[in-house]
């Protein structure tokens, strides 16, 4: 086998010159209040939460939001549960502020006609640059897509799903993350969503505090957690409060935020500013997410 690596000189030379030069890492601005969440070219994110946090939502927000910003990005949705359909009824409710169960059932009426067209021309303008994967849903097509798209942000939802093959499914998740930090070394930039596991306080009962959240809480694997550069948690409060708990940032200070949720809407907005990860938290309630109906992860997304 031959050897591959690089001499310390070579390699500070190499930086040296990006140092003095001043020339910023790339970074794709994610829509506002989301200035310290980092995703760029090289960097993997990894956000997880309990169904019905609003993973997905989320997910779609910054995308879209990313593609208005940056005209020249191009984005891959690899979405296993959420049809193109699905997901961009949620976009529609979002930018035109018609609420997603009108346009889910079609009840459209020529007083939504100006929002509809509002929001449509913002659709329109990110259209040719956004691709969904389609069956199958696995890696080598996902790459596939990606080169063929020239997408250089891809969305991974989620990743649990992309790892059921027929090992162990820990096994299974350690080589995603081997395979997805190979396309980050490439050039794109991840955003993967992760399922949890349930948490219980000492009585039993279901319950998420925001302050007791760890890397341990993505379900499956050390790996997920420890290979990508930050890592988020979505926690559902109470009414429309979610918190944002950034749980690791490799490249910086984790910073969380507290959010509102508008699900009527499917819409993310921050709600007292940026807030450092150890202040004291409130504790979340979210014993009733896990009686959801069948329909998957994300069901009430």
């Amino acid at each position: 086998m031959t050897a591959s690596f690089v001499s310390a000189v070579d390699a500070m030379d190499r930086w040296r010159g990006d140092v003095l030069t001043g020339a910023k890492l790339p970074r794709w601005q994610l829509g506002n209040g989301f200035d310290a969440v980092e995703l760029g070219p090289g960097l993997v994110l990894l956000l997880g939460g309990a169904p019905g946090a609003g993973k997905t939502a989320l997910a779609m927000q910054w995308v879209i939001d990313a593609l208005r910003i940056d005209e020249s990005l191009r984005a891959l949705v690899a979405n296993v549960e959420s049809s193109p359909a699905v997901l961009l009824d949620r976009q529609l409710s979002r930018l035109s502020g018609i609420p997603l169960d009108v346009i889910r059932k079609r009840e459209l009426t020529d007083a939504h006609g100006e929002r509809l067209a509002g929001a449509f021309e913002i659709l329109d303008t990110v259209g040719e640059r956004l691709a969904f994967l389609e069956s199958p849903f696995s890696l080598p097509n996902v790459a596939a897509a990606a080169d063929a798209t020239d997408a250089k942000l891809i969305v991974i939802d989620y990743a649990q799903r992309f790892a059921a093959g027929e090992g162990e499914k820990r096994h299974e998740v350690n080589k995603l993350m081997d395979y997805l930090r190979r396309f980050a070394d490439a050039g794109c930039g991840l955003l993967v969503l992760a399922a949890v596991g349930r948490t219980k306080d000492a009585k039993g009962r279901s319950s998420y505090v925001a302050e007791g959240l760890n890397l341990a809480s993505f379900r499956e694997s050390s790996e997920l957690e420890f290979g990508a550069d930050s890592a988020y948690m979505l926690a559902p409060g109470k009414c429309n409060a979610v918190k944002l708990a950034c749980l690791k940032n490799r490249h910086g200070e984790p910073v969380s935020v507290e959010l509102e949720f508008d699900g009527t809407l499917q819409r993310f907005t921050t709600a007292d500013g940026w807030r450092d990860s150890r202040d004291d938290s409130p504790t979340f309630d979210v014993s009733e997410l896990w009686n959801l109906p069948a329909g998957g992860d994300d069901y009430a997304e």
